[in-house]
């Protein structure tokens, strides 16, 4: 089992430009958008700890990495979301 190791300095890749969310959705859409997008930014950085499975990542360690991250501390309901983003090893 591999162990998990700090973050590295990854470089910084050019990505694509922010835009807009669009207007007229009700609130609920927004909040599931940025939930969705927070968790997407915790499993990255999870997979890139060293963490590949969805055991691996309880509260508290996907809490330590939105810190070192720079992210607000997500609910348990995003800390379910991201474990649902990892993937499971199939055949063992």
């Amino acid at each position: 089992m591999p162990i998990a190791t700090p973050l590295p300095n990854l470089p910084s890749v050019p990505t694509l430009p922010k835009k807009r969310l669009p207007a007229g959705h009700p609130r609920a859409w927004y909040e599931s958008h940025n939930r969705r997008l927070k968790a997407m930014r915790l499993a990255i950085a999870l997979l890139h700890s060293g963490v590949y499975r969805p055991e691996q990542a309880d509260n508290r360690r996907i809490r330590r990495v939105a810190t070192k991250i720079g992210v607000h501390s997500p609910s348990n309901t995003t800390c379910r979301m991201v474990r649902s983003l990892i993937p499971r090893e199939e055949g063992r």
